[in-house]
Parts: C-alpha cells; sequence; structure tokens
C-alpha cells in the first residue's frame, strides 16, 4: 500500500464543533419559530401558561339532601318568645227551673308563653336552590308552636261561691275555663305585637348562621309571610297546656 492510500487521521474536534452547530441552528430555529407563534397568538399564548401553570379549580358541589336533612333535624325553630300575664274573671249560676239561686266566682291571673318559629320539617328539597356560588333557601312560614301557661307563677286569685255558698262548686272547671281564655287572650296579644314577623327574621339569622359554620359562605335565607289563619287557629278551644319551671 503506498503513502497516498493510507487511511487519513480522523480529526474528532472538527467534527465536534460541526455537531454543535448543527445544535445551535436547530435551537435558533425553534426559539424563532416560538417568537413567530407569540406574535401571531397574541394574549393567548400567556394565557396557556397561566391555564398550564395555574389550572382552574373545580367548581364547589352543593350536596342539597344533606343540607335538607340537616335543617329538618332542627325541627321546630322556636325563634321568638312573647310572655304575658292576665287576668281573667270566670262565673258559673246555680239554678233552680228558671231561678238562678246562686253564683260562682273565680278569679285567675295567669302567666303565659307564647313560643313562635318555623317547622323546619316542612322543608323541601325545592326549596333550597344554587347559583353559582350562592345558596338560596326558603323557610316556611313563621307559625305559633305553642303556648302555655306557668303554673308556678299562676294562682287563682279569689274564688267565691256567693250568699250561703249557694253557687255551685265548680273550681276546677272555672279555672280550667280560665287559662284556656287567658291562653286565647295572650296568643292574640303575641300576634299583634309581631312576634311572628320577628321570629321569621330571627330564623333567617339562625339558619344563616348554621349554613355558615358548615362551610357555605354565600347564602341568601328568603323567608315567608305567615298564614292568614295562623293566629286565629291558634287561639281555638285546645286542652289547655301547662308548664312548671324546674328552678321554681
Amino acid at each position: 500500500m503506498t503513502k497516498s492510500q493510507q487511511p487519513q487521521p480522523v480529526h474528532s474536534a472538527g467534527i465536534l464543533r460541526k455537531l454543535l452547530l448543527i445544535i445551535s441552528g436547530g435551537i435558533f430555529v425553534v426559539a424563532l419559530l416560538t417568537l413567530i407563534g407569540v406574535w401571531r397568538t397574541g394574549s393567548r399564548f400567556f394565557e396557556g401558561l397561566e391555564t398550564l401553570f395555574n389550572p382552574s379549580q373545580p367548581t364547589a358541589e352543593v350536596d342539597i339532601p344533606t343540607i335538607v336533612v340537616r335543617l329538618r333535624n332542627a325541627s321546630e325553630l322556636t325563634t321568638a318568645i312573647f310572655a304575658m300575664q292576665a287576668v281573667v274573671p270566670t262565673s258559673q249560676d246555680r239554678q233552680v227551673g228558671k231561678w238562678v239561686v246562686g253564683k260562682t266566682k273565680l278569679l285567675y291571673i295567669a302567666y303565659g308563653e307564647v313560643r313562635a318559629g318555623v317547622d323546619l320539617s316542612q322543608l323541601k328539597a325545592e326549596d333550597i336552590q344554587v347559583e353559582g356560588d350562592t345558596l338560596r333557601v326558603q323557610i316556611p312560614p313563621p307559625q305559633i308552636l305553642d303556648s302555655k301557661i306557668d303554673v308556678n307563677r299562676s294562682q287563682v286569685y279569689d274564688y267565691d261561691r256567693g250568699f250561703l255558698d249557694l253557687g255551685p262548686d265548680v273550681a276546677p272547671e272555672l279555672q280550667t275555663l280560665a287559662a284556656q281564655t287567658a291562653l286565647n287572650k295572650m296568643v292574640a296579644a303575641a300576634c299583634r305585637s309581631g312576634v311572628l314577623t320577628r321570629a321569621s327574621d330571627r330564623a333567617r339569622d339562625v339558619i344563616t348562621q348554621l349554613l355558615n359554620t358548615a362551610g357555605h359562605e354565600k347564602i341568601i335565607v328568603k323567608t315567608q309571610p305567615p298564614a292568614s289563619n295562623t293566629c286565629q287557629s291558634a287561639t281555638l278551644p285546645t286542652e289547655v297546656s301547662l308548664f312548671a319551671r324546674s328552678d321554681a
């Protein structure tokens, strides 16, 4: 083999330089294409980057059935109490034929309370709506939940069977009648004082606080006016309710 036919040594440094030039050229082309893309897309490019690094958070879900159950568990929510004292006279005659031969009189001083509020057991799923991140709740109308006589603070002030005690001995009957009359007066007075409106407003505040505690932030609680016969039905003659305070 002649000298001219012998293999020439490979210069690795030259190959490395060519390789670097090719890589540099490729990087330049990619950068150029990127700049062109940014120029064409404008702000959409940066919005895409923002979406990539700050992905949108999932929309919060509201479990309406759970809310309904939680509120129903509150059952009859008493939000206003009206207390009153009433003096009620009652009487009953003793008759012989067409003649009144005696009269029994009883004077009763009654102290009682009227509780008003909303019955959350009537709440339905359709009463709760979700609009975006706002929770809307429509509560039932206010009503008279209960009215009772406090036996510890009530008393028969006077009991008189008349001349020669000819009047009938009907103290229990007259006291029951007086207590029922007193309750009717108390319910009517409570309604005139606006106890139902106060109960509805207070129920709205209580339910808002309850749902805030459960983690809901934007809450709108809508109230309803009381039914037109709420006070009338609450004063119909019924069995008298009595209660005694445990601390008396």
